[in-house]
């Protein structure tokens, strides 16, 4: 059986971590996962994970820390957020430390690697002169829209009027792929 790609899972809430944990898993993933980040460093220090989930919002140091932290240890992970407050602000942090996308909780495995291969395909950033990775603004509102989608279940009509949009309008911004740049 050829080897499985292996992801590190970071998150302080324990049922969330263990649910996608195993559902990681079931999608073919070795997955390891850590409740803050000095438990995700130690465990990093004798293996190097392909791929890590971590959450931003942990007791000690933040998620921030650790994908910085990470990413100067191991180069090539790729690192993607999760998120219970929806920052845009701090997305873009993340962003600019390293992280290629970001999952609003709750998510779920599906949502995760979708961020994963969206990360992989599209870039959630543009990297300005100053060598400054940001989203665009079209990025950042089609996130934004997506949040509130999923805030309302799906619901059309109910997020055009939280967002200030006409439904049709909103239908038309859906129908476009996602901005890459």
């Amino acid at each position: 059986m050829p080897d499985r790609p292996t992801l590190l899972l970071v998150d302080d809430d324990e049922r969330l971590r263990e649910r996608l944990a195993l559902a990681l898993w079931d999608r073919g993933y070795e997955v390891r996962t850590a409740k803050n980040t000095e438990h995700a460093l130690r465990v990093a220090e004798n293996w190097e994970p392909e791929r890590a989930v971590v959450d931003l919002r942990m007791p000690g140091a933040n998620g921030l820390e650790l994908i910085k932290e990470l990413r100067q240890r191991i180069p090539e992970i790729e690192i993607v957020v999760l998120t219970g407050y929806g920052s845009i602000a701090t997305a873009v942090d993340a962003v600019r430390l390293g992280a290629i996308g970001y999952v609003n909780k709750p998510a779920d495995a599906d949502m995760v690697l979708a961020a994963f291969d969206a990360g992989e395909s599209e870039p959630l950033t543009e990297v300005t002169e100053d060598g400054w990775r940001t989203p665009t603004l079209a990025r950042a509102e089609w996130e934004h829209i997506q949040t509130v989608l999923a805030e309302t279940g799906g619901n059309i009509s109910e997020a055009a009027r939280r967002l200030g949009l006409h439904r049709r309008t909103l239908q038309r911004k859906l129908k476009k792929r996602p901005p890459s740049e």
